[in-house]
């Protein structure tokens, strides 16, 4: 038998203990341990080591202008859900609160993998004591994306829309390492795809590049000893994982 590594179980403990943290301190994140995270975060691989993400870093009065913009679409877009047809209908009319991100966020799961993200999902309210057709609660829920969770800081993720899904593919391997690091320096994350919904107020403070494309943010921050942090809905195990041969 292979003797484990110190190294090993360093990282394997990391990668166990990292959780989507839903609750932030508001404590500002130190300019050089952030710094720290990034210069690990770089040495993701790539296609071709192409390289094809870009991140946009908001913390203090740009992070409070960003949730409130955000927040303001997301109260008007279940504001028109509420009202029926002619909310709807007024929404479209005004267009303020109708999703203008580059990829859709809202749309049905594969009924294959629908078993999973119900337990998610049941087991988060659960913890939170939101009742299932509780909905006020539920959006107050929802909302706190916009609001990144309370934390100080929001990276968003971008990819260039030239290497397809491999651009995707590549910006999620650094997204991984971006939060084992940020977990390894005693920082949290919640990568939140939520937070691609509205690409418009985004664009609006960053100089994007226009062949690329907004696919999730990351909420970073210290953690705080909120339960909604102690979360975990574990994982499938490896045979499931498995493809079988004919």
């Amino acid at each position: 038998m292979t003797a484990t590594t110190p190294a090993a179980a360093v990282l394997s403990d990391i990668i166990r203990a990292r959780r989507s943290v839903r609750d932030f301190l508001p404590d500002p994140i130190p300019p050089d341990l952030l710094d720290a995270v990034l210069a690990d975060a770089k040495w993701s691989p790539s296609w071709s080591n192409t390289q094809p993400y870009r991140i946009a870093i908001a913390s203090g009065d740009l992070a409070q202008r960003l949730k409130g913009e955000l927040c303001e679409r997301f109260d008007l877009a279940m504001k028109a859900q509420q009202g029926g047809l002619w909310g709807k209908l007024k929404l479209l009319a005004t267009r303020k609160g109708l999703p203008d991100g580059d990829f859709a966020t809202n749309f049905a799961y594969p009924a294959d993998l629908q078993p999973r993200r119900r337990a998610t999902g049941h087991g988060l309210y659960e913890l939170l004591g939101i009742a299932r057709h509780d909905n006020a609660a539920r959006n107050r829920q929802m909302r706190r994306n916009f609001e990144f969770f309370g934390a100080p800081t929001v990276i968003f993720v971008f990819a260039h829309q030239g290497l397809r899904e491999f651009s995707i593919l590549d910006a999620g391997i650094f997204l991984q390492t971006l939060m084992l690091s940020a977990q390894a320096h005693g920082l949290a994350t919640c990568a939140q795809g939520a937070l691609a919904t509205w690409a418009g107020p985004v664009r609006e403070s960053f100089a994007i590049p226009g062949h690329y494309r907004l696919i999730c943010g990351l909420s970073i921050g210290f953690a705080s000893g909120k339960p909604i942090n102690s979360f975990n809905p574990g994982r499938s195990e490896v045979p499931e994982l498995l493809i079988p041969t004919r």
